[in-house]
């Protein structure tokens, strides 16, 4: 199985990249332990900033933007995180997935995640991501996760998970919809089984 991680981190190490690597990690353990076997592919939007301006100029994308477009066009799965800017996603990661063919990733399974300074930030999960990848007729998973900076190295509490918790969770969310899926059906026809095995996921 094919499973693609797009970071949209600017800077160099990015809490947005550690993030998507963790999720990476988690979906590869799920399926490993399913006895799926994993390719994984990283798409650091940072790289390809200015490819993805001349897309946007001239409707052609340059040779590596377009590999990157087909690395999460042509997966099984999909990991999309951004760091939050101004209570939504940053202009690199909308750049980005304008540039994709709406038609793309219908049917496809994401989990979505997102950075930022403070918890308060983590509606953009809701507010902006999910009704991105619902016009582009993707499967998010129930589980998204938001990581916020007191996040990290963080266990929770007898009420809240900590952040390995819910990595853990999405990961487990995100192989469960990818080993569900018919590798040779048509992104239509997967529509309606998605659509039922997200419906048989936990919410919380």
């Amino acid at each position: 199985m094919k499973l693609t991680a797009v970071s949209a981190g600017l800077s160099t190490p990015s809490s947005t990249r550690l993030l998507a690597d963790r999720l990476t990690e988690s979906v590869r353990e799920e399926l490993t332990a399913r006895g799926q076997a994993v390719s994984i592919e990283v798409v650091e939007l940072r790289e390809l900033a200015g490819a993805i301006a001349d897309h946007l100029v001239t409707g052609f994308p340059p040779a590596r933007l377009a590999a990157a477009i087909d690395a999460v066009t042509g997966a099984d799965g999909l990991i999309a995180v951004t760091p939050v800017f101004t209570a939504s996603y940053s202009g690199l990661f909308k750049s980005f997935f304008d540039v994709i063919d709406p038609a793309a990733l219908a049917g496809k399974p994401v989990l979505i995640g997102a950075t930022g300074g403070t918890a308060r930030h983590s509606l953009v999960l809701d507010h902006a991501m999910r009704p991105l990848f619902a016009y582009l007729r993707a499967t998010v998973v129930p589980t998204a996760v938001y990581a916020a900076s007191e996040d990290w190295g963080s266990g929770g509490d007898a009420y809240t998970e900590g952040l390995p918790a819910r990595i853990r969770r999405a990961g487990g969310d995100l192989a469960a919809l990818m080993a569900a899926r018919p590798a040779t059906a048509e992104a239509d026809d997967d529509v309606t089984a998605l659509e039922q095995q997200v419906a048989d996921l936990r919410f919380d």
